[in-house]
C-alpha cells in the first residue's frame, strides 16, 4: 500500500491524499460504506461502482467469520471473489462487535470468549487468529485486534484497556508479520488509537500507535455515545500525534457534519452504517439538511428526490412516491433511500477533496455545517 499526500488547506488541517492498494486507488478523504456480512445492504456492486461512486467498502471480521465461515471464503478465493467486488476492501477485526455483546463475552489477557448471536456457539478471537481470519477472508486493509471501551468509561478501566490493546497490537504485527496474504495480493495492517475521552490516554496510545510505523493509523472508541465535541476534541488531540505522510481512519463515524468536521481536523477515512441504516427507516440525508420522508408533509411532494444530482433514482423517483414505498414496506424504497444516501456521502467527500485542492475547503465546510444539520 501506498499513501501519497496532495494538497493541505490552508485554513484547517484538511488534506487530500491518494491511496493506492492492489485492488485499486482511494482519493482521500472518503468514506466507505459499510458491508458486514459481505454485502451493502440493498445495494448491487453495479450500483456501489457506477452510481455510488465507492472506492473502498468494509466487511466485518465478526459476522463474517460465522456466516458463511472460513471454509467457504477461502473455497471462494477470499471476499472478493465471493462477493463480486473487484476494489478494495477493509475490514474491521470485529472488537466493536464483541465489545457491544456485553451479556455473551468475557474479556482477559488471551482474547475475548465470546457466543455466537447466531446460534450461541461459544468462540475465541484472539490478537493471533483474529489476523488468521482477516488473512482468509482477504481484506487490502485489516484492523488490530482491540478492545472498544463504552462510554462512559472509568479512567482507570479506559487505562488498563489501552494498555491491554497495545499489549495485543503487539501480538497482531508479531502475527501478520510471520503470515503471507493467501490470494496474491498484499495486505496491510491498521493498529487502532483508544482512550475514551481522556486527552492523556488518547496521547499515550497515539504515540504507542505512531511507534509500530505502519503503513496507516485508525482511531477508534468514538462516536460511541460521547457529545460532538468530546469526539472532535479526541480527534485533534491524536491526529497532532499520528504521522502526517499516513492516512488516517475514524472509524464508525458519522452524520454529514461530523464527516466534515473531521476532514478538517486531518482524518482521511471514514465509514458508518448511518446512511444505510437510516435510509431503511426513511432518513434522507440532502445537501439542504435531513428529511424524514415519513412526514406527512412530503405525501403529495411529487418534486424529484434531489433535483440537480446526478443519481438516477434521485431524479426519477419523487419525495411523494418514496415516501409510499417506504410506508408501504416496499422493499424498493429502502433500495432508493440507500442509493440517495450513499451517493450523497460519497458526493459529500469528493467535494470536500476538490475544495482541499483548490483551497477552499474552510470556508465551504462551515457553509455546510450550517446547511446538513438542518430538518427539512
Amino acid at each position: 500500500m501506498k499513501f501519497t499526500l496532495q494538497a493541505q488547506d490552508p485554513l484547517s488541517k484538511a488534506r487530500a491524499g491518494e491511496l493506492v492498494t492492489d485492488h485499486g486507488v482511494i482519493q482521500t478523504p472518503i468514506f466507505m460504506p459499510v458491508g458486514t456480512a459481505g454485502t451493502v445492504k440493498a445495494v448491487h456492486q453495479r450500483e456501489l461502482k457506477d452510481d455510488i461512486k465507492a472506492q473502498i467498502i468494509l466487511g466485518n471480521t465478526y459476522h463474517l467469520y460465522l456466516r458463511p465461515g472460513l471454509s467457504t471464503l477461502e473455497q471462494a478465493g477470499g471476499l472478493h471473489k465471493f462477493n463480486g467486488w473487484d476494489g478494495p476492501i477493509l475490514t474491521d477485526s470485529g472488537g466493536y462487535q464483541v465489545y457491544s455483546l456485553t451479556e455473551v463475552r468475557k474479556i482477559k489477557e488471551e482474547g475475548v470468549t465470546f457466543r455466537s448471536h447466531v446460534d450461541g456457539s461459544k468462540h475465541l478471537f484472539t490478537p493471533e487468529n483474529v489476523m488468521d481470519i482477516q488473512r482468509i477472508i482477504g481484506a487490502d486493509i485489516i484492523m488490530a485486534f482491540d478492545e472498544c471501551t463504552p462510554y462512559p468509561c472509568e479512567y482507570n478501566y479506559a487505562k488498563r484497556s489501552i494498555e491491554m490493546t497495545h499489549r495485543w497490537l503487539k501480538r497482531c504485527c508479531d502475527r501478520f508479520d510471520n503470515t503471507e496474504p493467501k490470494y496474491g495480493y498484499s495486505q496491510t495492517l491498521f493498529p487502532i488509537v483508544q482512550g475514551s475521552v481522556y486527552k492523556d490516554l488518547r496521547v499515550r496510545s497515539a504515540e504507542v500507535i505512531a511507534s509500530f510505523e505502519r503503513e496507516g493509523n485508525a482511531i477508534g472508541g468514538l462516536s460511541v455515545g460521547e457529545p460532538a465535541e468530546e469526539m472532535y476534541a479526541m480527534t485533534e488531540v491524536v491526529c497532532d500525534i499520528l504521522p502526517q505522510h499516513k492516512p488516517r481512519y475514524l472509524m464508525g463515524v458519522g452524520t454529514p457534519v461530523n464527516i466534515l468536521e473531521n476532514i478538517a481536523l486531518g482524518i482521511d477515512m471514514f465509514d458508518c452504517v448511518m446512511p444505510t441504516r437510516n435510509a431503511r427507516n426513511g432518513m434522507l440525508f440532502t445537501k439542504d439538511g435531513i428529511i424524514n420522508i415519513k412526514n406527512e408533509k412530503w405525501k403529495n411532494d411529487f418534486s424529484p428526490i434531489e433535483a440537480d444530482s446526478d443519481l438516477f433514482a434521485d431524479k426519477v423517483y419523487t419525495k411523494a412516491y418514496l415516501r409510499h414505498l417506504i410506508h408501504s414496506g416496499e422493499m424498493l424504497g429502502a433500495q432508493i433511500a440507500t442509493l440517495h444516501n450513499l451517493h450523497f456521502y460519497l458526493w459529500l467527500v469528493t467535494q470536500a477533496r476538490n475544495k482541499i485542492i483548490a483551497g477552499e475547503f474552510y470556508d465551504w465546510k462551515n457553509k455546510m455545517v450550517n446547511r446538513l444539520g438542518t430538518r427539512l
